[in-house]
């Protein structure tokens, strides 16, 4: 019998409600003070739903994002623990109870999984596992989203690419890629990320958990503190707005020559995503699905220090230093499995989202 926690005060006499309704439902969401995580914890408490954060507080800007979801008021409960504790995951789960719950907790950056391998590991499998195996024993009938990654599928060195001007092209997937292409785990990040997306799927197939997994191209938007390694549109943004602040600042670095592509998905269109999919959590249970900003709001690093430079009035001077491991020169997301299943695509240009990222890192740096 796991002990009650005194961290939560919650209704014992909390009726059965369905996903489809519009009464208020029990949300988990570990990782829940990351930039993801904040960005739907704000929209569960503003759908006036109960909410659990599970986060160990580890990631840059957590404890800011923390403190502002608790300006929201509502019903927000809190847990400073990590997946990787498969006890403190385990009694979280049992005393909540919860009808949803989006797992967003883990090591996102490929260079801090490559210089530490073992937390790598034990954050995003050893979490991930821990996270199904507490479903599977306290709440089998949650509806459970995933936050995969496109690093499952690796490097692409099978596929041909086209050098252009500004960009790398891939002639063979003109729409962006889709969820037939094989999976190819490379670096510690694409194999713990890729093991934790098997094993969404495979509770599916084996427990019968309504689990969904979302392989994600690259996200932006507020309540994002980028670093160096995570977070490029932010971080190239604030590099931006340095560079206009201090004109004779030192020039930045650039992995590769600048040409590599992502599509990029402003935070708003990804609250719209999983609430979307949590609508139609019983047809598209045991599927992964691409999501990412499409090729319409594709952009390489030189596209997007063309845009910041015309946007700011501002000349950036970065280097180049060499390819990161395993990187990719394009990844896009086709997302049509998405808007065919659960009818969910993008909204905001990737200008509308860049000029609201510009805002935010002006806030939050004070620029």
């Amino acid at each position: 019998m796991i002990a009650a926690s005194k961290h939560l005060l919650l209704n014992s006499a909390i009726e059965k409600r369905s996903l489809f309704g519009e009464s208020r439902l029990r949300f988990l969401i570990t990782g829940g003070c990351g930039f993801l995580g904040s960005n739907l914890a704000s929209e569960v408490l503003k759908r006036g739903h109960e909410l659990l954060v599970f986060d160990n507080l580890c990631r840059t800007g957590a404890e800011q994002n923390l403190e502002w979801l608790r300006t929201l008021g509502g019903h927000f409960n809190f847990i400073k623990a990590s997946t990787a504790d498969a006890k403190a995951t385990r009694e979280a789960f049992a005393n909540f109870k919860p009808e949803a719950v989006f797992h967003l907790a883990g090591q996102v950056a490929m260079t801090t999984s490559i210089e530490n391998p073992r937390l790598d590991f034990e954050t995003n499998a050893v979490g991930g596992f821990n996270v199904l195996e507490a479903i599977r024993h306290e709440c089998p009938n949650a509806a459970v989203i995933f936050s995969s990654t496109n690093k499952v599928y690796g490097d692409f060195g099978h596929l041909k690419f086209e050098e252009k001007p500004t960009r790398y092209a891939c002639p063979e997937a003109p729409e962006g890629f889709d969820e037939f292409l094989p999976l190819n785990f490379q670096s510690p990040y694409g194999c713990s990320k890729g093991a934790a997306d098997q094993y969404m799927l495979d509770y599916n197939r084996i427990y019968g958990l309504k689990t969904v997994v979302f392989r994600h191209s690259s996200i932006f938007g507020g309540r994002q503190f980028s670093t160096f390694d995570q977070g490029w549109v932010g971080w190239f943004t604030l590099k931006a707005l340095e560079a206009k602040s201090r004109p004779t600042s030192e020039p930045f670095t650039i992995a590769g020559n600048g040409k590599q592509v992502r599509d990029v998905l402003f935070a708003d269109d990804l609250i719209s995503c999983y609430f979307k999919a949590l609508a139609k959590i019983d047809e598209i249970k045991g599927q992964a699905f691409n999501i990412g900003g499409g090729m319409t709001n594709s952009i390489s690093l030189i596209e997007l220090f063309n845009f910041l430079e015309a946007e700011l009035d501002v000349k950036l001077k970065f280097r180049e230093t060499p390819w990161r491991v395993s990187d990719q020169k394009i990844f896009v997301a086709n997302n049509a499995k998405a808007m065919r299943l659960f009818g969910w695509k993008p909204e905001l240009t990737k200008e509308q989202g860049l000029r609201k990222m510009i805002a935010w890192v002006r806030e939050s740096h004070g620029l």
